[in-house]
């Protein structure tokens, strides 16, 4: 395994981190509230790096997603890219690819998805009805994937469908998905379903793990970075917090913790980049995203001492963000279990694997 980023990846990163550094401030957050930054959106699809990732592949994603998760920026790129344009790249239909893939890139056409936590049945005639509760960005999407009851992948176009706003955690822009024999169109045609969407949904899903777990590794970076500068500024009783060990234990054990989801969530997006079996490697990465995250950004918040209570502070939206990914991500328990259910029927050990 080599995790060592390309030229092409390191570019896009560094530019990635460029303009989230720019743009993604503490006013700017303020000033957008629970809503999207549309500002920042355009200038990251007009430097092209939704497009870029088709050819740095989900680790190139991986490492821009980490740098959204340091500013905690809010745009929907994790969602289009993961659930748009490497979905649709990967399964979609010659036609469906010539048709939304240019739209994704350049962010005139943005996608989320609705793959868990459904109710959704399909009718004879390819129309969907039933209910996703919460479906990430919503608010901002033009299309969405919608896994149905039996993990066929539909295309859904939010003007056909009922969107109703929901508050997260996290100003995720989120909303309420209703289908009411609302037209869809399948991933990959009309001839995908004959024998590959089970292939089909695990690997979205698997992709869709892999990258959130990156964001999450950038969200505890930022975290750690933040108590890291508080608690070398902060004294008390004539010395910097930073000096006392209590601290330093805490701030390693979080430090370590990051570099465990960065490390797995590396190595599961660098199997897909490489078609190797990856599922269970998307657990891995979930897992520690979701379980040491959550720790993580509790200890970014508890290092800030009074501060870190104060609902305007910065740090305060990396704990935000830090528990909605736990969330989101399914919870470390129940990931746990199903990892654990992966090994015992022998999932995710193809030919691939050492």
């Amino acid at each position: 395994m080599d995790f060592t980023p390309t030229e092409e990846q390191t570019a896009a990163r560094e530019l990635a981190a460029r303009i989230f550094g720019d743009l993604s401030t503490h006013e700017r957050l303020t000033a957008v509230g629970t809503g999207s930054d549309g500002e920042l959106w355009k200038a990251l699809c007009e430097a092209g790096l939704p497009a870029a990732v088709e050819d740095i592949g989900l680790l190139g994603l991986v490492l821009l997603l980490e740098e959204q998760g340091r500013t905690t920026a809010q745009v929907p790129f994790a969602a289009s890219c993961v659930y748009g344009l490497l979905a649709v790249s990967a399964h979609g239909s010659a036609e469906q690819r010539e048709r939304l893939l240019p739209g994704i890139a350049d962010g005139s056409v943005v996608m989320t998805g609705a793959l868990s936590d459904t109710a959704v049945r399909a009718g004879g005639s390819g129309e969907l009805s039933g209910v996703a509760p919460v479906v990430p960005w919503l608010r901002d999407a033009t299309q969405v994937l919608v896994a149905d009851e039996e993990h066929r992948l539909w295309l859904v176009r939010t003007v056909d469908a009922r969107c109703e706003p929901v508050e997260l955690t996290a100003p995720w822009s989120a909303g309420r998905l209703t289908l009411d024999a609302t037209p869809a169109e399948p991933l990959g045609g009309v001839d995908a379903y004959d024998e590959t969407y089970d292939d089909m949904y695990d690997d979205v899903l698997a992709t869709a793990r892999t990258a959130f777990a990156g964001l999450q590794a950038g969200v505890c970076a930022g975290s750690v970075a933040r108590a890291v500068a508080y608690t070398n500024t902060r004294e008390q009783f004539g010395q910097p917090l930073a000096a006392k060990q209590g601290v330093q234990l805490r701030a390693a054990d979080a430090h370590m913790d990051t570099e465990a989801i960065r490390v797995t969530a590396y190595e599961a997006a660098w199997r897909r980049d490489e078609g190797l079996d990856h599922a269970a490697h998307a657990l891995t990465a979930a897992w520690w995203a979701s379980e040491a995250g959550h720790r993580v950004v509790h200890a970014g918040q508890h290092l800030h001492g009074g501060m870190g209570a104060d609902l305007e502070h910065p740090v305060h939206r990396h704990f935000l963000w830090g528990r909605q990914l736990d969330a989101y991500l399914g919870g470390g328990s129940e990931l746990l279990q199903e990892l654990g259910e992966s090994i015992v029927h022998g999932e995710g050990e193809g030919e691939g694997d050492a």
